[in-house]
């Protein structure tokens, strides 16, 4: 910890500020311990993904966040492995790759919520906070006055996110919702695929993780909100996955409103744009991204074929939208003859946008990411060094902080209890005891 103390002097006083920084040893990095949200409380009652990917934003942003676990199993995602970062052992919960990805820089906490004890040591810690997020299923919090009109009464301050598949009201509003079957019914996997195959569901759980980001923005509204135009009162915030997906759609949404014509599934190819999708080369695959009749025109220039520039059916992007399937097997044919470190070398020459298609091992050693440091080291409860994959926002005066990795579950029950809710060693024995924490 390095302490700097800043003398400002005036006409009639003078001002001290003293400035807290922190090394961070794997990275050799200074950054200033404040972070944009280190005055607010998160009591994270949510699991999987969704609701742990907003609360781990909020976290990374300085946020204390607590996580409230099943005494004994915790988080169902500590086990979805193979690949575990630490596997169970000596009474120590299983840490899976994929529990890792959601939930750094918290506190975690087991308490049995079904017991009355439990429900009254988790009120007390919402008394505290500013935030709750939850995924439980429409009313099921309601038993344990753990839901939002009963914590509103105990802290009108409370912004509480309530995350849920299709939402509070309506007809499959008592429905349990995944990613996988949101992807489905919500419409995204019927344009995902190749023409003539099946519907396909995208390479990461995408619902959950833009249900996480909404959350996120949702809930710094919120906050907001309570500092500028509610006079210091929370709010509640109802978060749907299918909601999500359906905003999710962008462009595609738009075109069926305009058209009112399902879009049809495209491959790697865009349907508004031509040509814009992966192509093969000579050893292995390029992704061309032309945006504009003028890259299509260097590109032309560059492949041998400009006559296709000149053509009237292939000229402006409109045209090529209507005649993709005469033009794309003409540059797939052009684009097999060389390399695809020799095209992106010369189309980046000529302002003309593509890529490789990477692999992940490709994508940690790109130069660009190593650049950026978007691959972090952050310390467990052993002071062992777990990697994890950064946040992409940076911000000038209160960057996001790298604390901690996923936590063990339980790792910080008996310092919360004490720290915070001022209980004392043989009161925290007892409860472990009787199996309400642990």
């Amino acid at each position: 910890m390095i302490r700097l103390l800043y003398f400002h002097f005036t006409d009639s006083c003078i001002t001290i500020s003293i400035y807290h920084f922190m090394v961070q040893q794997d990275e050799r990095e200074v950054l200033p311990m404040t972070g944009a949200l280190d005055n607010i409380k998160v009591i994270d009652l949510s699991r999987i993904l969704a609701g742990p990917w907003a609360s781990q934003m909020l976290a990374d942003m300085g946020a204390q966040v607590i996580k409230v676990e099943r005494p004994g199993k915790g988080d169902d995602t500590r086990l979805w492995g193979p690949p575990f970062i630490t596997p169970a052992a000596n009474k120590t919960s299983a840490n899976a790759a994929y529990f890792h990805c959601a939930n750094r820089n918290k506190q975690s906490i087991a308490v049995d919520i079904t017991t009355t004890q439990g429900q009254q040591l988790l009120k007390a810690l919402i008394l505290q906070a500013d935030v709750v997020i939850e995924n439980y299923k429409v009313g099921g919090l309601k038993q344990y006055g753990l839901d939002y009109a009963s914590l509103k009464a105990l802290n009108p301050k409370l912004v509480y996110c309530s995350i849920t598949g299709f939402g509070q009201d309506g007809p499959s509003a008592h429905k349990a919702g995944y990613d996988a079957m949101i992807q489905g019914e919500g419409g995204l996997m019927s344009l995902t695929g190749e023409p003539d195959g099946a519907p396909m569901k995208v390479g990461v759980a995408l619902v959950d993780i833009a249900t996480g980001l909404y959350s996120c923005n949702a809930i710094l509204a919120a906050l907001l909100a309570r500092y500028s135009t509610n006079k210091g009162h929370g709010q509640y915030i109802d978060i749907s996955l299918l909601d999500v997906q359906l905003a999710i759609l962008a462009n595609q949404g738009m075109n069926y409103l305009a058209t009112g014509e399902n879009p049809q599934r495209l491959g790697n190819g865009h349907p508004n744009i031509v040509p814009y999708q992966t192509f093969a080369t000579q050893d292995g695959n390029l992704i061309l991204a032309i945006g504009n009749d003028q890259q299509f025109e260097k590109f032309c220039r560059l492949a041998g074929c400009a006559e296709l520039a000149d053509s009237g059916r292939f000229s402006t992007n409109a045209v090529r939208v209507l005649n993709r399937k005469q033009l794309i097997p003409i540059i797939a044919q052009k684009l097999a003859r060389h390399t695809t470190a020799w095209w992106v070398n010369e189309l980046e020459q000529i302002a003309v946008p593509c890529g490789a298609v990477n692999t992940l091992a490709q994508v940690v050693n790109h130069p660009q990411i190593k650049h950026r440091k978007m691959i972090k080291q952050v310390p467990d409860e052993n002071g062992d060094l777990i990697k994890t994959v950064a946040s992409p926002i940076n911000l000038s005066q209160t960057p996001l902080k790298y604390k901690s990795a996923s936590p063990n579950l339980g790792q910080h029950t008996r310092q919360l209890l004490s720290q915070e809710l001022g209980y004392s060693q043989s009161q925290i024995d007892q409860l472990f005891e009787a199996g309400i924490i642990s």
